[in-house]
């Protein structure tokens, strides 16, 4: 009964949720979020530097976020050079000297905060040129006006930047009396102009004041209650606000500092001094908020303008509009032509005419112009989601329950959608999808989760990875072995479908093809497969099989390409010397150099070459018939299993123990290409010596798989934001329910340039030879001419 319960709820799901109502109903809601962001924009104003000002949450205890932007972390020396030949200037009181000191420590960590408390206190770095300027004026009056009003005059160089907020002094020294009030609202009053006058060319932040801890003030201070504090902060918004005639030079109104005071104002030592760790942060944003603007920080979306459009990206934006008005056109030919073709009925005879001329079926044109108009308006997501400022984005915060929780969800799905195999070989394409879907599913929640700062899960993380490189040599060396096609159809296909997303993106997201490196990666290594197997003497399993001696030939190439890849992997000036020449230096250089790329492809050098090995001995034991692979049967005798799934049982485990100890990143890496292999032969004997764990597969795993290229390569921009460094926002003010609809549409997209993908493969990549030189001609053509386009758009640049 149970049983009947499961099937049917499965059943249930599938006929009422299929993969195209689902993205009928991902397409939907992309309009209607994409229709209510620039509704926000226009209506509302979408510069982040006010959300960075006004408004956002703790993540923990210390990590600040802003309202729906990402706040960059500013080192000294980004500090130094934001900075250079600039001149601050703090005035205020107490507060702001607090913040003074936190700003320069930005600069220099080592400042100690020694300078006269009731006084001026300068500080300068020369050698980036600094100067960052303390002006005790604890009080809104005449004093501070004639400070400001000698920076108005052209013969006084004026600040770049002006913080200034006062106001604890005025309750405290007038005991809180109303008239003190009217005098503030007076001399703001008198200040506003200057300010205004100043805010021109230069960058004013005025500073609310921060809510007390009354319970914890002095008996000097007792006066100083946060419903005075708000009333002064009203005058000071009011009349800061009605002051503003142009908006483009409005003073900057730094209010964050209160919702971050609430937060932390209880551990103050004197209830009225912000504890340091919320002075560093409210420094922090004043540097972002100079800073991005000038920096331009991947990780840092708050006050960064859109980045205008390269001349390549407009080409690709005009292919695609005519790609979408071509593919128009020709369907309302062929409607119309349908129209006119249709059989009718005689109404004299009451029979049906046929129509003269057939319906023609779909042309190969059409279906081209209809793959580039998916594609086109996919990639307008795309570029809207991490490109445009239409859509907003998060940091990253990591807690173990945000990677823990819905890793042991998507297992439960996976186990609730368990189904029998078709066939129970080692890993046959239902377990290998399966796989690949539950690794992909897991690598994605480590990157939205921010895992990567805790080090055992980046260790385990990086066996998934590896397993995916162990599947490109197991796969592909089987492929070659059993069917000895080393025929140029073969080669391009792969090539395209593993390329032809990444192409597109490089073009759109303008960035490099090192970015995405798993893909770079994959390549090489399939053309590194191909090349040791291909080259003179070709040998295959058929040849073998008559001759045992090339057996030993085929173990011969395997030792001469592990040389290869130990000779490369320890001498970094040998492999940058391969891919620093032209054309190969294009694709894999990234910020001018291919030490990245090196280090990519020495992180997991051997696995493929273990991979090419498993296949090699595998494959041999099958054709001697050494193994069974019967359904329900045991892979070996029942000792021998029991043995192997014992010893593999304790090297997971072993291997699991050494990740989780590790204490440095720098020196697990460098052991982790020789030992990764351990847990991933470990798994694949777990899952494949019993019989009837080898006879069952998870459909659910095996449909992401099937799709997982895309995933990973869509994550970049579609589900992640900032290249990866946040979180994309669809959805702000409701975290889970934006992943939640976020990772909808995006696993949507990522299937349908699966299918995008595939059907252009068919088209671009023919089976006939001749045609197939004709199109590799125009795809040469393509990249020269992208070549051409690029050294255009780097000229231009510089």
């Amino acid at each position: 009964m149970a049983a009947l319960a499961y099937t049917g709820g499965k059943r249930e799901i599938n006929y009422y949720f299929s993969v195209r109502s689902a993205k009928a109903l991902a397409l939907g809601a992309v309009l209607l979020l994409t229709a209510c962001h620039a509704a926000s924009r226009r209506y509302r104003g979408g510069d982040t530097c006010e959300y960075l000002l006004s408004s956002g949450r703790f993540l923990g205890e210390k990590v600040w976020q802003p309202h729906s932007c990402m706040m960059h972390k500013y080192k000294n020396s980004e500090a130094k050079n934001c900075l250079i030949d600039k001149h601050v200037v703090f005035i205020g009181d107490s507060r702001i000297r607090q913040l003074f000191y936190s700003f320069i420590k930005l600069i220099n960590p080592q400042v100690k905060e020694e300078g006269i408390k009731h006084g001026n206190i300068p500080f300068e770095d020369k050698s980036a040129s600094i100067k960052v300027d303390f002006l005790w004026y604890p009080e809104v009056n005449g004093s501070m006006r004639q400070r400001i009003k000698s920076w108005t005059e052209n013969s006084v160089a004026k600040p770049h930047i002006i913080v200034v907020g006062a106001a604890t002094w005025s309750i405290k020294i007038h005991n809180g009396s109303n008239e003190a009030l009217a005098q503030y609202k007076i001399n703001i009053t008198s200040i506003a102009p200057l300010l205004e006058k100043l805010a021109i060319s230069s960058d004013v932040y005025w500073v609310l004041q921060d809510p007390v801890y009354e319970d914890m003030l002095s008996e000097s201070r007792k006066m100083i209650t946060n419903e005075k504090i708000d009333a002064y902060n009203e005058a000071a918004v009011r009349i800061l606000n009605s002051s503003s005639r142009n908006s483009k030079a409005k003073v900057k109104v730094f209010s964050v500092s209160k919702l971050i005071a609430q937060e932390t104002i209880m551990k103050s030592a004197d209830g009225l001094h912000l504890p340091e760790s919320s002075r560093a942060t409210n420094a922090m944003i004043l540097m972002n908020v100079y800073c991005n603007k000038i920096m331009k920080p991947i990780d840092g979306s708050c006050c960064q303008p859109q980045p205008p459009l390269t001349l390549i990206q407009k080409i690709a934006f005009c292919f695609f509009t005519l790609s979408i008005i071509g593919y128009l056109i020709i369907s309302l030919i062929h409607r119309n032509n349908y129209r006119k073709n249709k059989p009718c009925t005689d109404l004299e005879s009451g029979e049906e005419k046929k129509p003269a001329i057939s319906i023609p079926n779909v042309s190969t044109l059409e279906m081209l112009l209809h793959c580039f108009c998916k594609l086109g308006l996919i990639m307008t997501y795309f570029y809207l989601c991490d490109r445009a400022n239409l859509f907003m984005k998060e940091n990253k915060f990591y807690t173990h329950s945000s990677f823990f929780i819905p890793i042991a969800y998507i297992l439960v799905l996976g186990v609730f959608y368990t189904e029998n195999t078709k066939e129970t070989k080692v890993l046959n394409r239902e377990q290998t999808d399966e796989w690949k879907g539950w690794m992909q599913l897991v690598i994605l929640i480590y990157h939205i989760s921010g895992a990567s700062t805790f080090l055992p899960v980046y260790m385990h993380i990086r066996v998934l990875v590896a397993a995916y490189l162990f599947q490109t040599g197991y796969g592909h060396f089987s492929y070659f072995w059993i069917k000895g096609d080393f025929g140029v159809y073969r080669v391009c296909q792969v090539l395209f479908r593993l390329n032809f997303l990444v192409v597109v993106l490089c073009i759109v997201m303008d960035r490099p093809y090192q970015f995405y490196y798993f893909v770079p990666l994959v390549t090489v290594w399939f053309m590194i497969i191909y090349a040791t197997l291909a080259v003179w003497p070709q040998i295959i399993q058929k040849k073998a099989n008559g001759n045992c001696l090339w057996h030993f030939g085929l173990l011969l190439k395997l030792i001469c390409l592990l040389t290869c890849i130990y000779f490369l992997s320890y001498s970094q000036g040998a492999f940058e010397k391969i891919f620093s020449f032209w054309p190969l230096s294009k694709c894999f250089e990234l910020n001018g150099n291919v030490y990245e790329w090196w280090f990519r492809w020495k992180l997991d050098r051997y696995v493929v070459f273990h991979g090419m090995l498993f296949a090699f001995v595998y494959l041999a034991l099958q054709k001697r018939q050494m193994i069974s692979e019967g359904k329900g049967d045991p892979l070996f005798s029942n000792r021998v299993s029991n043995v192997l799934l014992f010893i593999s049982i304790v090297s997971f485990f072993t291997y699991s123990i050494w990740a989780s100890s590790c204490k440095n990143k720098t020196e697990c890496n460098e052991l982790h290409p020789s030992v990764s292999v351990v847990q991933i032969l470990a798994f694949i004997l777990i899952r494949n010596i019993p019989g009837y764990v080898r006879s069952v597969y998870s459909s659910f795993f095996a449909w992401f798989g099937k799709i997982s290229l895309e995933l990973f390569i869509c994550q970049y921009h579609i589900w992640l934001a900032a290249d990866t460094k946040g979180i994309l926002v669809l959805i702000p003010g409701y975290p889970m329910f934006n992943v939640l609809v976020s990772t909808f549409i995006f696993v949507c997209v990522a299937h349908e340039i699966s299918q995008i993908t595939n059907d252009l493969a068919q088209i671009v990549v023919p089976k006939d030879n001749s045609t197939l030189l004709k199109r590799l001609l125009c795809i040469a053509g393509f990249f020269s001419g992208l070549h051409f386009f690029s050294a255009m758009q780097d000229q231009s640049r510089h």
